[in-house]
């Protein structure tokens, strides 16, 4: 008896797994058609200052948005990126909006041997410009296994609090641009690679509960019909 009862809680726990993991699905399915159509949407301007405090990952995360200021170059950050070009690292460069607010742009990747400025000088879009690109919250602490060291200026995420506090940045939003594919001259850096990607299992996971519950209920059938007879033949068994 106790043993059954062990096994009867232990199918109802896996079909509760099995069961909220296809809820999950659901979610997951739902978040990805959302994102999509938001990064696909035409552009629209990113949020000033009365907005920052009502931005979430849920709405926001990944919307087309575009900003308009002018690059400080001479305050950029190098954050390590691995991309489909290889090893490397983004640039971000605070942009100065007319209302003195600034917003980070991750304006693209640069191989290990660009990473000197002087190297792509060329690239420094100077003036009043429109970056274009998706809305990015921040990765604060860093990347696996390393964290982000403002006094070295090494950087493994991109933490916007803690890459405006080492260039002392006023007014700096919360959130960074990944710019778009847009070419810039010299051909550096690159835009137009962040990778839109959500790991989606959820199915598997399912399907893998559900399994074990019904093998599990198939033992416990299987045991019961053979007690059932072996207590038929032997009542006082």
């Amino acid at each position: 008896m106790v043993l059954g009862a062990i096994a009867a809680f232990v199918t109802v726990v896996l079909l509760a797994l099995g069961i909220w993991q296809v809820q999950r699905l659901f979610w997951k399915l739902d978040l990805i058609a959302r994102v999509d159509a938001r990064a696909n949407a035409a552009p629209v301007e990113a949020p000033h200052a009365d907005r920052w405090s009502s931005i979430t990952r849920a709405d926001d995360e990944y919307r087309h948005v575009s900003v308009t200021g002018t690059f400080r170059h001479d305050a950029e950050t190098l954050v390590q990126a691995t991309t489909e070009r290889g090893p490397g690292v983004w640039v971000v460069t605070p942009l100065v909006r007319n209302d003195g607010t600034t917003v980070l742009v991750n304006r693209g990747f640069v191989p290990p041997d660009r990473r000197d400025p002087a190297t792509r000088s060329a690239g420094n879009v100077e003036g009043p410009t429109r970056v274009v690109g998706l809305l990015r919250l921040s990765e604060p602490g860093g990347g696996f296994l390393r964290e982000n060291d403002p006094a070295g200026d090494r950087w493994y995420s991109r933490d916007v609090a803690a890459i405006a506090a080492a260039r002392g940045l006023q007014q700096a939003a919360p959130f960074f641009i990944d710019a778009d594919d847009t070419a810039n001259p010299g051909g550096l850096p690159v835009g137009g690679l962040t990778r839109v990607v959500f790991p989606n299992n959820h199915l598997v996971y399912a399907l893998t509960w559900f399994a074990l519950a019904f093998m599990l209920i198939g033992a416990i059938a299987v045991i019961g019909r053979r007690e059932w007879a072996r207590a038929s033949v032997d009542p006082e068994a």
